[in-house]
């Protein structure tokens, strides 16, 4: 597999450069280099969207109890946007929420918000019947009750759910019910795969010529070339140098671009950017890790189930996604698991960047060392078998997805954000905290490059964005992305079973669109 894309540059149209390629980075460029311009992606890592954990579509944010109704709404329409985006990364399957008994919230806490997002949901399909994805409004949700349950214990589990009664039966057989709440909640987040999404970004920026893709590339560092008041605090930028060295960390020669505009979408080293542009602003950076297991004694395929915890205590919230062939990821709320008692930091007066403790930096880019991922790998086991106990029989598999996650500002709660725009210097930030934000970050620097005249907004190309009329899913279907998703499993220290789904998804656009080609 080729990692880098090293395409001759072309002179003629204006060219954009992007730092970092990350879900941010990539879907950036590909919303850009649809719209003609030359967009020169760089990644320090040997392939593209490889870095923080992800678990499910939250298509309605229903794991965070804590953030507002209106972000909810926000997160649901955004995913069912990047879904049609990369219809080839969803697991459709059903997420249950329960409330432990020691918690002090209630199930019928939730069900408010959960009404809006359901008239959300009909109100997104009401302006496009392809938006209806998640199927059915008055399926957005279902509740279940103790009695509900009990019945459904009795029953065999099915090899291949295709009701939400199936999906529950394992549920009933396995969930303490004596350790939650009732009702308890089914929604319909899809689970979302970050090496088939990874895939999917790869295949759709080899297959248009306006694409430069750099993997395997340190940028080292980006000058102003054309610059007036440069001394000034309203100083104006029209074109940067992006000097970059290709198979980071080799002897190979730097090299050097030009470009019209930069968009920093460096993730959780966002801030080494912005000290370079010179930009003040405020963040915080977390290191997150999530464990990766395998479960024999689970009967075939289950939803995810998330019991949810007070953040960063012992009792922190559990999460147990599944993947095929008996593979499962846990979060474990708590600082013995997925949280670490030192792994929050803040930027400083001094630096945009704030400064990871050299262990996590060491994590993210040598691997974890063994003893400790092997602990934390067996507690994230406890911590699910609490509420699963079947889930002791579960084994460790030596690895973990985890990263540096960024958060603008100063509320490390904040699930809902998108970009900084800087018109006078043409540069862009984009700082993603939930990857499903980075359609909308796109359009925002579309409007941004169109109102500094370097691109036309009213184009065919445009418009076939908004409706995902996407000429890579032409191109592609779910068999390409399965083989590149394997390998980039493989490459990467997976199982290449995680790589799969068990229910994918193909939806009414998609069919539309590639009829509409041949």
């Amino acid at each position: 597999m080729t990692h880098s894309t090293n395409k001759k540059p072309v002179h003629s149209g204006k060219r954009v450069g992007i730092l970092g390629g990350g879900t941010a980075g990539a879907t950036i460029a590909i919303r850009l280099a649809a719209l003609g311009l030359e967009t020169y992606l760089f990644e320090k890592n040997k392939s593209l969207i490889d870095g923080p954990p992800m678990c499910h579509l939250h298509a309605g944010g229903n794991l965070y109890r804590e953030i507002p109704d209106e972000d909810c709404v926000a997160l649901l329409k955004q995913c069912i946007d990047i879904l049609r985006l990369y219809p080839y990364t969803i697991d459709v399957r059903p997420t249950v929420f329960a409330v432990p008994t020691r918690d002090e919230g209630l199930p019928e806490d939730l069900l408010p918000r959960l009404d809006i997002l359901t008239d959300a949901y009909r109100d997104l399909i009401s302006q496009d019947s392809n938006n209806k994805v998640l199927g059915e409004p008055e399926n957005y949700y279902q509740l279940y009750s103790h009695e509900q349950l009990t019945e459904l214990a009795e029953r065999e589990q099915v090899a291949v759910p295709s009701t939400v009664d199936e999906w529950m039966i394992p549920v009933a057989k396995y969930l303490d019910l004596s350790k939650v709440k009732f009702p308890l909640i089914v929604v319909q987040e899809y689970g979302w795969n970050i090496f088939r999404l990874a895939a999917s970004a790869q295949l759709a920026l080899e297959g248009d010529e306006h694409a430069h893709v750099f993997t395997d590339t340190q940028v080292k560092q980006v000058l102003p070339v054309d610059c007036e008041n440069c001394s000034n605090a309203d100083h104006h930028v029209t074109k940067w140098r992006i000097d970059y060295q290709q198979a980071a960390g080799s002897d190979s020669v730097s090299e050097s671009i030009e470009v019209d505009y930069l968009i920093n979408a460096c993730g959780f080293r966002t801030g080494v950017i912005d000290d370079m542009v010179g930009v003040k602003v405020t963040r915080m950076v977390e290191f997150k890790s999530s464990y990766i297991t395998h479960w024999e004694d689970n009967g075939g395929q289950i939803p995810e189930i998330i019991v949810y915890g007070n953040r960063g205590t012992p009792a922190g919230m559990a999460q147990l996604t599944p993947y095929p062939g008996g593979y499962f990821q846990i979060h474990g709320m708590s600082k013995f698991i997925t949280l670490f008692d030192d792994g929050l930091v803040a930027s400083s007066q001094d630096s945009a960047q704030p400064e990871l403790p050299q262990q996590y930096v060491h994590y993210i880019e040598e691997g974890w060392d063994k003893a400790p991922l092997q602990a934390r790998s067996q507690q994230a086991i406890n911590h699910i078998a609490e509420f699963v106990p079947t889930f002791h029989s579960a084994r460790t598999v030596g690895n973990a997805l985890y990263g540096g996650q960024q958060i603008p500002g100063q509320d490390d709660t904040l699930r809902v954000a998108d970009v900084s725009l800087y018109s006078n210097i043409r540069y862009a930030r984009a700082e993603n905290v939930k990857a499903s934000s980075t359609l909308i970050a796109a359009d925002q620097i579309v409007d941004e490059l169109t109102a500094l005249g370097l691109i036309d907004n009213d184009t065919l190309e445009n418009r076939n964005r908004y409706a995902h009329e996407w000429s890579y899913l032409v191109r592609n279907n779910s068999l390409g992305i399965d083989k590149v998703a394997r390998m980039l499993a493989e490459e990467r220290g997976f199982p290449p079973a995680m790589a799969d789904v068990n229910h994918g998804i193909r939806e009414k656009a998609l069919d539309n669109l590639l009829s509409d080609k041949t």
